[in-house]
């Protein structure tokens, strides 16, 4: 473990974000000058270049507590600058009755620095006069607003393909896990096997959430977004799927979890094992299905009608084998409905 981390990202940011967040601070600053008449808007300049954000919704996020913490930092450093000045000692001050505020009323990160450092540039750099607190809060809306509307008119991102390639990993991933639980029932199964089988579908849990987290970006990114009518029912059908997907997690996660509590040596002998066995097979195989690629031909081995049957004939298992047996099939058929019940969608 290194003790400093890098300055450096492993991904540079597209080159579109930096032109338009540019293209922000240019257009707020030339705003603010024709608009207040100011030479150096220094104010609408940052506010541009702190609200513009890889989404619509992250920019209008960031606007509001831009906006919040200026007028806030503006407010209380023209007050304090009326009645005590703008000595050392006051900006300092300041700077910790502005913190203490920002925590008082629960604010969040953004507004909380930037109450301070509005009012650290208030009391240092300018003038305590109504006008010119007036003009800072209005060069920081013009520079908020100019920030958030190149955002969205400028090719707003859409962050549908990762959402899709995570959801597709974890539905590959989740077949997998079936047909290394129906190769571990065919067999006698020892120990080490055993707890192969549940680390392997307990792997699927950062799988599942690293999912759940690209389609939370993806729908983020649609908010607000111009775009969005036309991208929204993709993002809709893989919400479902991953719906569907997480129950799957969870079922193939207890069958591994039963399998590994009560193995026997025996097991595999039994009709009603081997019958699971298939069925999870055939899960899996149609579970592959299921996943969709835009871009793409279905694989050729899911290039085929659904294989999953009807419910099993369960014959009387031994006595020390019915209480995994009939976990297996209570989550065996779990599965099936949620397999089942995506395809027919």
């Amino acid at each position: 473990m290194r003790a400093v981390p890098s300055l450096r990202t492993a991904k540079r940011a597209p080159l579109l974000q930096v032109l338009k967040t540019s293209a922000a601070a240019i257009v707020a600053w030339l705003v603010s000058v024709i608009a207040l008449d100011q030479p150096l808007p220094i104010f609408a300049a940052i506010a541009a270049l702190l609200v513009v954000q890889p989404s619509v919704t992250q920019s209008l996020t960031k606007g509001l507590e831009r906006s919040v913490g200026v007028i806030g930092g503006v407010v209380l450093a023209y007050l304090v600058g009326q009645f005590l000045g703008n000595a050392s000692w006051i900006v300092l001050s300041v700077i910790v009755v502005s913190l203490l505020i920002a925590w008082a009323l629960r604010l969040g990160p953004g507004s909380t620095n930037q109450i301070p450092i509005s009012a650290m540039l208030v009391l240092a750099i300018g003038d305590q006069t109504p006008a010119y607190a007036l003009d800072r809060i209005i060069e920081t809306i013009i520079g908020a607003g100019v920030a958030l509307i190149l955002n969205a008119l400028i090719v707003p991102p859409v962050l549908l393909r990762p959402a899709h390639l995570a959801i597709s990993r974890l539905l590959r991933e989740t077949a997998d896990a079936l047909d290394a639980l129906s190769a571990a029932l065919r067999m006698p199964v020892d120990a080490p096997t055993a707890e192969r089988v549940l680390e392997r579908a307990r792997s699927l849990r950062p799988l599942r959430d690293a999912a759940a987290d690209a389609v939370a970006a993806g729908e983020e990114s649609l908010a607000f977004n111009p775009r969005r009518s036309r991208h929204r029912r993709v993002l809709e059908n893989d919400a479902e799927l991953l719906a569907r997907l997480s129950a799957l997690v969870t079922r193939v996660i207890g069958m591994a979890r039963a399998l590994r509590d009560h193995r026997d040596p025996t097991l595999h002998r039994e009709a009603t094992v081997q019958a699971i066995a298939t069925e999870l097979e055939r899960a899996a195989h149609d579970l592959r299905l299921l996943d969709r690629d835009p871009d793409g031909e279905p694989p050729t081995v899911t290039a085929e009608l659904p294989a999953l049957t009807a419910p099993l004939a369960v014959a009387t298992p031994h006595p020390e084998h019915w209480i995994l047996i009939g976990s297996l099939l209570e989550d065996l058929r779990r599965v099936r409905e949620e397999i089942v019940g995506g395809r027919d969608n």
